[in-house]
């Protein structure tokens, strides 16, 4: 597989690592997965929990962040309760076109998660939006933008998947 690119060819809009996590990094990214403290000073709470100053804490985050050892940190909101919309797309790109075609479909705020796929359907991506309505206005500017044709997926049914992945 080809390695992710910030709006590189392969439609990812991830970049690869600058540098691999050490000990420490590994238990930070350990703790920082769920049940992260709701209390005044939460950094604190984890740097105590880890042996760590939180001022440590909070500068090895930032530089696994700077550093795209993580790609985000915070909370994960379900976006439905707050009256917006996720929705799985997918477009069949012809292989002369996709760079142009990655570029236009990155360029619109609404698109996260662009992945290029083994199949017809090519190019496969998540559109979040404020709204409901907002799925289709977002799907129609994307294929007058590309002149392909966007299909929707939208989510039938939800599943909660707690995954952790040790670090």
């Amino acid at each position: 597989m080809p390695e992710p690119q910030s709006g590189g060819g392969d439609g990812r809009r991830a970049v690869a690592a600058r540098r691999a996590p050490d000990d420490i990094d590994r238990r930070l990214i350990n703790a920082l997965q769920g049940d992260f403290p709701l209390d005044e000073t939460p950094f604190a709470s984890v740097a105590a929990a880890l042996g760590l100053s939180e001022a440590e804490v909070i500068d090895r985050l930032q530089s696994l962040l700077d550093d795209h050892v993580l790609t985000r940190f915070g909370p994960m909101f379900q976006i439905e309760r707050m009256g917006g919309a996720f929705c799985l797309a997918a477009i069949a790109v012809p292989e002369g076109r996709w760079t142009s075609v990655v570029e236009a479909v990155n360029a619109f705020p609404e698109v996260a998660h662009n992945y290029r796929r083994e199949h017809r359907l090519n190019m496969w991506f998540v559109l979040a939006t404020e709204t409901p309505d907002g799925i289709a206005e977002v799907a129609c500017r994307i294929e007058l933008a590309t002149g392909l044709a966007v299909n929707l997926f939208p989510k039938e049914r939800e599943y909660f998947v707690e995954m952790k992945l040790e670090a």
